[in-house]
């Protein structure tokens, strides 16, 4: 026992101190967290409300008409957001009372035969809703299988005489393992429920029955693609047994095949085919907001990997 009087209260009271000190600071801690969250939320909002402005506002400072460029750059994917940067582009774009004509110009070696005929779909469906607009395609060094699907939708597709053209077609690449795993003395020990649920699967033997329904899907696709492009070039298109073959020509053999229209840049287009000499840049970045969510977030949850990859390449 201590031989300081009154020790236990003042015990007590270093105690109670500290909890009062404590609690302090976990105020101070919890107040500042909101502050900064605050703060990260007022610059997302700023950055959103500032980047709106520059898409929505830049036409109209002006006061003449412009000509609007979008950039279609690299693989057109859902890990970059391409196809939903390119709506949101288009759809600025046209609603700018300022534009006179929307160029796209395109180097991508193709991508998602999803969001390439979702981006083909909504630039005719903007094309009807704004009929005085048109809608050009430029290339410089590649549009090929699902960048074309996209070019197919324009009014016209220009390129030069050394881009590439075409790759009308559709694949699905893939592995298999069992004969590394015979070699190592490895089993594979599969169970389903669904006699097509492993279909695709790289540890596995081929399935014939499964090889059968993964071409008809291709097959399908391709005659997806096959049917845009015929829409959309109409009778520019000439009678080529090589056309849907997944064959690819350099931009001056594309011209004669009605896969293109002719030799441009996007200068020469907004210059000589619009009329309009200025040029306004309508491609979508990562603003402040996506960086930080890039950064920051957290994935809650993930989806099921696809039984094999279905690409326009």
């Amino acid at each position: 026992m201590s031989d300081t009087p009154n020790w236990e209260r003042q015990l007590l009271e270093k105690l109670a101190t500290a909890a009062l000190v404590e609690q302090r600071r976990a105020r101070q801690w919890k107040i500042f967290f909101r502050l900064a969250w605050l703060m990260i939320i007022g610059v997302i909002v700023v950055s959103l409300f500032m980047r709106h402005e520059d898409k929505t506002g830049s036409g109209l400072a002006g006061g003449s008409g412009h000509s609007a460029v979008i950039k279609l750059d690299g693989v057109i994917s859902s890990d970059n957001d391409s196809g939903e940067k390119l709506v949101e582009a288009l759809d600025q774009a046209f609603r700018d009372r300022n534009t006179k004509g929307i160029i796209i110009e395109a180097n991508s070696p193709g991508g998602s035969p999803v969001l390439s005929g979702m981006v083909y779909d909504e630039i005719r469906r903007l094309k009807k809703l704004h009929p005085p607009t048109p809608v050009y395609v430029v290339v410089s060094e590649v549009c090929a299988s699902g960048c074309y699907y996209i070019a197919a939708a324009a009014d016209k597709i220009f390129v030069d005489k050394a881009s590439i053209v075409g790759s009308i077609g559709v694949l699905s690449d893939g592995f298999g393992f069992t004969g590394a795993m015979d070699k190592l003395g490895i089993e594979r020990r599969l169970k389903t429920a669904g006699e097509n649920k492993a279909m695709g699967d790289p540890f596995s033997p081929v399935n014939p029955k499964h090889e059968a329904i993964r071409q008809q899907l291709l097959d399908d696709i391709h005659q997806q693609f096959i049917q845009a492009v015929r829409d959309g070039r109409g009778k520019r298109l000439q009678n080529d047994p090589q056309m849907f073959s997944g064959m690819v020509w350099l931009g001056e053999k594309a011209i004669p095949l009605g896969l293109a229209d002719g030799l441009g840049t996007v200068p020469s287009v907004a210059r000589d085919v619009i009329k309009a000499d200025k040029t306004v840049d309508y491609t979508q970045q990562d603003d402040f907001s996506s960086r930080v969510a890039r950064r920051i977030g957290v994935q809650f949850a993930g989806g099921v990997k696809s039984l094999f990859n279905t690409e326009l390449f």
